[in-house]
């Protein structure tokens, strides 16, 4: 009875998926980026929005001032009007993160924006209950 138990208890292990090396739940995302012709084309943008927990106009508003470029919302893309490196795109969305989205108290990233004024925001943190205002 005990060898079966073992043995079975040995194939559930098995089946199991292998730990993840990394101890961080929050990963800050990869934006994968292509040139079309003199515009650069964030693919996945959407996803990056939705794993941010932003909206796509207040991460796109940030984007445009930050890589001085206009843009579009299209679909689940988003479409800069020059050619932007990715390295310096994803430079951006860290930054971005490390302002808009992950708490300064605690560290984590479950936190959400709220209407102060209309350039001021508050980053609050739901984890720890920090509030800290940032400009937007």
């Amino acid at each position: 009875m005990a060898e079966e138990y073992e043995k079975l208890l040995e194939k559930l292990y098995s089946n199991l998926p292998a730990k993840r090396t990394s101890g961080e739940r929050f990963e800050i995302p990869i934006a994968d980026c292509f040139l079309q012709g003199s515009k650069t084309v964030i693919r996945n943008f959407g996803d990056i929005c939705s794993r941010l927990r932003r909206t796509p106009e207040e991460l796109s508003k940030y984007l445009f001032k930050e890589l001085a470029t206009p843009g579009t919302i299209a679909g689940q893309q988003l479409i800069l009007q020059s050619k932007v490196n990715p390295r310096l795109v994803n430079e951006k969305l860290t930054s971005y993160c490390e302002i808009y989205v992950i708490c300064r108290e605690c560290g984590k990233p479950d936190t959400h924006l709220d209407a102060v004024d209309r350039n001021v925001r508050m980053l609050v943190c739901e984890a720890c209950g920090a509030k800290k205002p940032v400009r937007f």
